[in-house]
């Protein structure tokens, strides 16, 4: 299992300290890269003095520049080819050691060289990689990777995936009997508060000349570092196949995972041959249970939990695909305060510090392999659902990497507590793009391309067909979970052996059919795959203890499946593109929190109700307007009820028990001042929000983004930017230009501003603001040092902000 340890030192520092085993050292810095096709490139005497010189992780695509006769889908951004490359010499303490090199995602088509030769290719921008670099590596001398990255197909997705090495890399050494890579699976098929029974089976490899007697041992540490169980396994290992062992242990009283306690052991593998060790292997694991129960959804550690989550893409805005894991903090954060309990990481493999971060945080996760599998979906170019779409993608790879690319995903993270269900797939029966069936005829089909059936499309069987093939894939490699899809086309679906194929089944915004699906399927487990905002679609979930879950679409604005141009990015997120709060995340909050909240926003007085699938509901926090002028005060609540203040003055109570869709309501005239909202619980006050006039901007307030997960010094600083007025009270329509400039050898990453259809320059070190706000990203130096953070922007104070 590849983690990303805070600690790791830099490769080829001659004070570096080696132990006899495993070793696995970060690999992303101080890599060459040029966009373009280069003529042997690959050659390890190819001069790439003029190429410029980078960190990884990398993303090309989000450099821009945005322009229209780009796709849509993938966020006006640009594809094309890209080389990377890297010259290194390993540690004289690496003779006779087995290296690897390890891609934890590069998009896409990517063909791998070391010293001119090729080791491998990977179509799937995804999925991460191992390549053997042993018997190609020159000791003591100069060796040179060099990575070649084909996006030439832009309009490849339905969404921003990015281009280039966008994820970590690792160099890795061990000694030749060593554990294969994704060579260990911990389970626990027995768990309850007394007593857990774990199962670990460990993949031995043997590359020495001759076989050889292995001890295997398998302990279970806790937080405060003391050893709770143990198991031993003696095998011989071959040099022809890995040969597996397998352990057992009982854990009396087991501290389980959970969402609200997500409790870690550490797991260490080592391996003795001849009395001496030859590999060691550490992660973290978690003791937990799950099941589904077709009456009554899931069970975590037999407490039944309904499932409260969001659809989550790669992508955080001008950081493009190559996220830090400081930024995935700030937003995980957000989301569990707002109640979200689980993610649906949409709709592709992610990256893998953020599976570990959902083990550490407390959040339950659906894993997804596929968007489309033989044939390709439509890929809109001109915007979303408009002109003539496209058809590249995956689907041109799937016969031949779909098994292995489904088999790899699953053995990388099978040993995450926080993965309750694996996904073969997300719309995939989405009617008419690509499958059909007479059934489209007739019946209810919220979601069609087209009308009715199309005799020139694949014919719905082949959905099971391929997705029987699938499942048997996957439960090769885990049966302690579940087998799922998203399922868009139900009607369809049924007249197949597709959803009989899972274990569980998703539907996509069809909450309509729960109930005559219930009856006539009344062993199938039913959870919200994907749904909009409105109120009826969770009404339909929390009403029905048969249903598990939902999960919205989304959780964050992303990148691509865009309008026409410039609209470059989609905005159904609770989140903004800056992973700030919008108002439809407080109304979420009212609904899935138990904790006293309140908020309240304003509108116009609408004329109809806006009750779209991906609507949000209106309520700006802000108060300002002409005097006299009509305006709505909506507010969202957990409370039983509320009362609204304006200037000292009560403007009246409302109670949740006669709202409308549980928003409370005051349609009142406008006076400037201060307006208050009290949320009372037992008719005591339990919470308060207020909302005061502004005047104009006319500060620059800089704060930030501090978080126990995050290393101060090392780590990626976020800084929250507000336009505020001389009061200290954020304008909530500023849009002032902000200029960031850097003093010292820190690196700005970005500036977000979350507007969808700003396609300016996505590196300039000038942004106007949104909303009265903007984030800053900067990495400090590798090596440390002061560096300063100036922002400004014209007719406000400077802000200065100082690092150590």
């Amino acid at each position: 299992m590849i983690r990303n340890y805070h600690l790791l030192l830099l490769l080829l520092l001659p004070a570096i300290a080696f132990s006899q085993e495993r070793q696995q050292l970060l690999f992303n810095d101080n890599w060459k890269f040029y966009k373009g096709e280069v003529a042997a490139a690959e050659k390890a005497a190819f001069n790439d003095a003029a190429w410029r010189t980078l960190q990884l992780p990398h993303d090309w695509s989000i450099e821009g520049p945005f322009s229209n006769e780009w796709a849509s889908g993938t966020g006006y951004l640009p594809g094309g080819i890209g080389w990377y490359r890297k010259t290194f010499t390993l540690p004289a303490k690496w003779t006779g050691k087995q290296v690897f090199i390890y891609f934890d995602g590069v998009y896409k088509n990517s063909e791998v060289f070391i010293n001119g030769r090729s080791i491998g290719k990977r179509p799937n921008g995804f999925i991460p990689f191992q390549y053997d670099l042993t018997s190609y590596l020159k000791p003591g001398a100069n060796n040179t990777i060099a990575v070649k990255v084909d996006h030439t197909t832009f309009a490849d997705s339905r969404w921003y995936t990015g281009s280039g090495i966008y994820r970590n890399v690792y160099l890795i050494a061990t000694n030749p009997v060593h554990i294969d890579k994704w060579g260990v699976a911990f389970s626990t098929p027995s768990v309850s508060a007394n007593n857990a029974t774990a199962n670990v089976q460990v993949s031995v490899v043997n590359n020495d000349k001759v076989n050889k007697p292995v001890t295997v041992q398998c302990t279970l540490i806790d937080k405060d570092g003391k050893q709770v169980a143990t198991a031993e396994k003696n095998i011989t290992t071959n040099t022809k196949t890995a040969v597996q062992a397998s352990c057992a242990f009982d854990v009396s009283s087991p501290h389980l995972w959970s969402i609200d306690d997500p409790y870690l052991y550490t797991l260490r593998v080592t391996l003795l041959s001849g009395g001496k060790k030859t590999d060691e292997w550490t992660d973290k694991v978690g003791i937990r249970a799950i099941r589904y129960d077709a009456g009554n959804g899931f069970f975590l550690n037999e407490v039944n939990t309904k499932l409260l989550g969001v659809c989550i893409h790669d992508d955080a805005g001008v950081l493009g695909v190559a996220v830090p894991e400081e930024a995935w903090i700030r937003r995980l954060r957000t989301l569990k305060a707002a109640g979200v309990n689980s993610l649906r990481l949409s709709h592709n493999p992610h990256a893998d510090y953020l599976y570990r971060l959902c083990d550490e945080m407390g959040f339950v996760v659906m894993d997804e392999a596929f968007d489309e599998w033989e044939v390709g979906k439509n890929k809109w170019i001109k915007g979303w659902n408009n002109g003539q779409p496209g058809k590249d993608g995956y689907h041109t790879y799937f016969n031949e990497w779909a098994n292995q690319d489904l088999r790899d995903m699953i053995l990388r993270n099978r040993n995450r507590p926080s993965i309750i269900m694996w996904s073969i797939g997300n719309e995939i029966d989405y009617p008419n793009d690509p499958y059909t069936h007479e059934i489209l005829n007739t019946g209810n089909n919220p979601q069609i391309y087209g009308r009715g059936y199309d005799s020139t499309h694949p014919p719905a069987a082949r959905l099971g067909e391929i997705s029987k093939r699938l499942v048997a894939v996957a439960k090769q490699y885990d049966t302690t979970r579940p087998i799922t899809a998203a399922l868009a086309g139900v009607v369809m679906s049924n007249t197949t052996s597709y959803p009989g194929n899972l274990d569980i089944v998703g539907y996509n915004y069809q909450e309509y059919r729960y109930e005559e699906d219930h009856k006539q399927y009344p062993n199938r487990v039913i959870y919200d795959s994907e749904n909009g905002m409105r109120l009826s679609a969770w009404n339909a979930v929390d009403k029905n203890a048969y249903v598990a879950g939902m999960y919205l679409w989304t959780g964050i604005d992303y990148l691509g499946e865009a309008g026409a141009w410039p609209n470059r990015s989609n905005q159904a997120g609770l989140l903004d593109l800056g992973g700030f709060a919008k108002p439809e995340y407080y109304f979420r909050q009212s609904i899935w929190t138990q904790k006293p909240m309140i908020y309240m926003g304003t509108s116009p007085i609408p004329k109809t109700e806006d009750n779209g699938i991906w609507s949000h509901r209106q309520a700006a926090p802000k108060w300002n307007g002409t005097a006299g002028d009509s305006i709505r005060v909506n507010c969202f609540t957990n409370c039983e009820e509320a009362e609204l203040f304006l200037n000292g003055t009560s403007l009246g109570k409302r109670t949740m028990a006669d709202a409308k869709n549980r928003i409370l309501v005051w349609n009142t005239v406008y006076q400037p001042g201060e307006l208050i909202v009290k949320g009372y619980k037992d008719g005591k006050e339990a919470a308060q929000y207020s909302l005061n006039t502004t005047g104009k901007a006319a500060k620059i307030v800089a704060s930030i983004y501090k978080d126990p997960m995050i290393n101060a010094r090392t780590g990626v600083q976020q800084i929250e930017v507000a336009l505020t007025d001389d009061k200290g009270q954020k304008v909530y329509d500023a849009d002032n230009a902000v200029t960031v400039s850097i003093k010292g050898p820190a690196t700005l990453l970005g500036i977000e501003n979350s507007e969808a259809n700003d396609v300016d320059n996505y590196k300039a070190a000038t942004r106007k603001a949104k909303n009265g706000t903007l984030i800053v990203y900067v990495r400090p130096p590798a090596k440390g040092g002061t560096y300063e953070v100036k922002l400004e922007t014209p007719g406000m104070e400077p802000v200065v902000l100082v690092f150590n």
